[in-house]
């Protein structure tokens, strides 16, 4: 049984994956300015035991991990069957280089496929980890959310034309180093780290602080749902896969969920703030397990 049989195919199909709104909101933003077009939770089609899935354009929707594509996305890709002629995807992320279209072309070339066009966008981070972090005020939002509409009216034009965009990307501002060997090598070391984690449980970093109330939004919005409430404290369950959408850590109503320092990795996660999209709700992130927007 394919995923849509019984139901009405929509021209342009975008499958998204958010977790903490930037992805959404490019999502929704897409499916306005594209007719007879849905948006679907790449979430929420995992659990198929096979994904057989038609239409005339398909695309991708995501923030950057790590400098490459989340473990989701790219295991979502590999179970698909995919019938489209046309295919394109949109990575949102803070400015770092992302390569990872690379990987997603590689994938889509094993079905006899190709990823047609390709662009990112730059919107604002969710890792709190980060030294000196801070959320963007309400006018940085609103400054970058134009910009981001005034990209996203570029693209719309491109995917109903059908038109091919493999432009290299040369426009991220952030780099591991100032060294560019010393950039290269770091590179290649976080997306294998990336690649290894998926057999590890993914991260197995985090932490609640003394001010957890046990409200159970962190295991609402785990979109791996690795995160199980024990006597109203939650627990990340090692031999669950972790999807590092940081979810938990930004939509915690008291800022409790911590992420802990590692080797090579100083977290500064209890003095900062937090950011989730002012556009997208806990029930928008919830939802894409379910794939019922709320």
């Amino acid at each position: 049984m394919t995923h849509f049989e019984g139901s009405l195919l929509m021209s342009t199909q975008i499958y998204y994956f958010s977790g903490t709104g930037n992805s959404i909101f490019v999502a929704k933003e897409l499916q306005k300015r594209i007719a007879d077009s849905e948006i679907i939770s790449i979430v929420s089609m995992l659990s198929n035991d096979s994904l057989n899935i038609k239409g005339d354009k398909i695309g991708f929707v995501f923030p950057v991990h790590a400098l490459t594509i989340p473990i989701v996305v790219k295991e979502f890709i590999k179970k698909a069957n995919f019938e489209a002629d046309y295919f394109f995807a949109i990575a949102t992320r803070e400015g770092t280089v992302f390569r990872g279209f690379v990987e997603i072309d590689h994938l889509l070339h094993k079905k006899g496929k190709r990823l047609n066009s390709r662009v990112v966008i730059s919107m604002f981070s969710n890792d709190a980890r980060q030294k000196n972090y801070r959320k963007p005020t309400e006018a940085e939002v609103l400054s970058m959310e134009k910009k981001v509409e005034e990209e996203l009216t570029i693209q719309t034009e491109i995917i109903e034309m059908k038109r091919d965009l493999s432009n290299m990307d040369i426009s991220y501002t952030i780099n591991c180093s100032s060294n560019p060997l010393a950039n290269f090598l770091l590179e290649k070391l976080v997306i294998y780290g990336m690649d290894i984690s998926k057999y590890v449980g993914g991260v197995n970093y985090y932490y609640t602080s003394d001010n957890c109330i046990g409200c159970g939004t962190c295991e609402n919005v785990c979109l791996s749902q690795k995160i199980k409430l024990v006597d109203k404290k939650p627990i990340w369950q090692k031999d669950v896969l972790c999807f590092m959408c940081y979810a938990c850590l930004n939509y915690c109503p008291v800022k409790a969920v911590q992420v802990k320092s590692i080797i090579g990795v100083v977290s500064y996660t209890e003095e900062n703030t937090r950011y989730s999209h002012p556009f997208a709700t806990i029930n928008d992130i919830a939802s894409q397990k379910s794939g019922k927007n709320k």
